[in-house]
């Protein structure tokens, strides 16, 4: 299941990557209507700047509360999560790099307006990608509907503030989504061959030693 559903995330990711030749006016239209809605640049701005601190947040508070509690199960739980971050962000700078889209602010400097000016490729969207990927790795390891639901709209969230403050397409944001999710599908697979390879070793010895 888990690989029909990574090579179903993969192709998606492949279409959005060619989707922005075939529908590139529908791409800049409605990227510049999201641009232009200023009552939530505020938001936006907060949502994307906290993008990083809230992606780390998770792995590390896990671990640390792993490490306090003894709890082995946790404790791995946070290094996949930290790791799908790592696997994101590794395949999402090389696909800038690969792809090389110029920010739609430099190709269509009279309809788009940026909050800022950003050195990197546009597509994909790194942070909608390291959102996605934070949030399908919490809930594939965490599947309850408190966790689910609150971790996709954040995720949405920035997908939504990223447009809205004029740094990418709807298409760079699509493949972010696809690549995120993707990336958190993949280092589960990779998790799960590691962990059995190594005979579901424990991380953390919950055996105590009576003082001599």
């Amino acid at each position: 299941m888990h690989k029909i559903t990574t090579i179903i995330l993969l192709f998606v990711t492949f279409v959005s990557f060619n989707w922005q030749a075939a529908a590139q006016n529908p791409d800049i239209e409605l990227f510049d209507k999201i641009n232009s809605i200023n009552s939530t640049k505020g938001y936006s701005t907060f949502v994307s700047e906290s993008t990083t601190a809230f992606s780390i947040a998770p792995p590390v508070i896990l671990g640390a509360v792993a490490l306090f509690e003894k709890d082995d199960e946790m404790l791995k739980n946070a290094l996949y999560i930290g790791s799908a971050l790592v696997v994101d962000g590794v395949l999402t700078y090389s696909l800038k790099n690969l792809i090389d889209r110029k920010r739609a602010y430099i190709t269509y400097p009279d309809l788009i307006e940026p909050y800022k000016l950003l050195s990197s490729k546009s597509m994909p969207s790194g942070h909608t990608s390291l959102a996605f990927a934070t949030a399908t790795a919490l809930t594939l390891k965490y599947p309850k509907w408190y966790v689910i639901v609150p971790s996709y709209i954040w995720a949405g969230s920035v997908g939504y503030s990223r447009m809205n403050l004029g740094v990418h397409y709807p298409t760079d944001v699509l493949a972010g989504a696809a690549l995120g999710a993707g990336s958190a599908y993949l280092t589960l697979l990779l998790n799960s061959l590691f962990w059995k390879k190594h005979n579901h070793k424990k991380l953390i010895s919950l055996q105590h030693y009576t003082p001599l």
